[in-house]
């Protein structure tokens, strides 16, 4: 294996940690502290010209990163996908597909977060106490939370959480019949009676 030679950063370094170590037995004859190396000086490059001798870009030829994310979280849409099925596969093809009509429905547009939240939490849990399975809620189609799409982000998260998460059985995109990206199907778990 061949050996490459140290940057001149890396051997001012290596000379500070050396400086530093103390023996472990300083009785050892064995430890001895290495001359310090030279300093290599690097030989002098002409610098690469910002543009790498291509004329300059006139305003309108340059790259726009307007519409360009660079969050490299999974979406809604993704996580929402990537879930494990609990509920009986099945049905849960049949709702994915649009074949199973909702029981009931809410739609949180126009609402704030917290209006949302409150409005979602009482909705859940009457449809759960009168038995409904599967239900609906709107959220609006907004690509990010500076966009609009504030409530699509934070709906799963809410639901995830207590008391929610304890009625939640499924949570699955809607198909487009019902509201696509815009909605989400919540199938709630059997009404425990008693």
């Amino acid at each position: 294996m061949r050996r490459r030679k140290l940057r001149k950063d890396e051997s001012e370094l290596w000379a500070k940690v050396i400086e530093a170590a103390k023996p472990l037995h300083p009785d050892t004859a064995a430890f001895h502290r290495p001359a310090p190396a030279k300093p290599q000086i690097p030989e002098r490059q002409p610098p690469l010209p910002d543009d790498f001798g291509l004329p300059p870009l006139s305003r309108h030829q340059r790259p726009s990163t307007a519409g360009v994310s660079l969050d490299l979280r999974p979406t809604v849409s993704e996580r929402l996908a990537s879930q494990r099925i609990e509920m009986d596969r099945k049905k849960f093809g049949k709702m994915k597909r649009g074949k199973l009509a909702p029981d009931a429905r809410i739609d949180l547009h126009g609402m704030t977060q917290a209006q949302a939240h409150s409005a979602l939490t009482g909705f859940l849990m009457r449809s759960y106490s009168t038995g409904h399975r599967l239900v609906l809620v709107i959220t609006g189609k907004g690509p990010g939370p500076a966009m609009g799409g504030v409530l699509r982000h934070q709906v799963p998260h809410w639901l995830s959480l207590p008391p929610m998460r304890e009625l939640v059985l499924q949570l699955s995109e809607a198909h487009r019949s019902h509201g696509g990206s815009g909605a989400i199907y919540v199938y709630l778990r059997r009404k425990r009676e008693g």
